[in-house]
């Protein structure tokens, strides 16, 4: 688990556009670990998390686009049914809101990363930070949270 910083690019509603960006990102061999893209009838929002962001915010800068930055939380679990409910429900029992949530398909031994946009990323944390694996339950169902991943 680790935070890292999520990268949201207004977008105008037109063909190519996406492209541009993906192209823009991918010369500079900037690598995406995650992404979602929500429209609205005036723009779309895509949402990135990469590996370099301190390159990405330059190679994003030159395509004049609107950007925020926003502290998200990525979280590894395994990539298997029931994975996000148990990440949600330990959250939940915390009282930590989650704004928005969106996964990779997939990433080494059969994992995948949840990227979190939640109220307290410190309490998060802390809450999912505590013992075991995220996930997974002991064999009492209690829930268990993945150790700190550090890079």
């Amino acid at each position: 688990m680790q935070t890292k910083t999520q990268y949201s690019v207004f977008l105008v509603n037109k063909p190519g556009v996406l492209a541009q960006v993906c192209q823009t990102l991918a010369d500079d061999k900037i690598n995406i670990m995650a992404m979602t893209l929500v429209d609205s009838s005036e723009h779309g929002v895509l949402r990135l998390v990469v590996e370099d962001g301190q390159k990405a915010e330059q190679s994003l800068a030159g395509l004049n686009l609107p950007i925020t930055r926003t502290d998200v939380l990525c979280v590894t679990m395994p990539n298997k049914p029931g994975a996000l409910a148990d990440v949600a429900a330990k959250l939940g029992e915390a009282h930590i809101n989650i704004n928005y949530a969106y996964v990779t398909s997939g990433a080494a031994g059969g994992r995948t990363v949840c990227v979190l946009k939640v109220a307290d990323v410190k309490k998060a944390i802390k809450v999912l930070g505590d013992s075991g694996n995220v996930g997974s339950r002991d064999k009492k169902g209690k829930l268990r949270a993945a150790p700190s991943q550090r890079r």
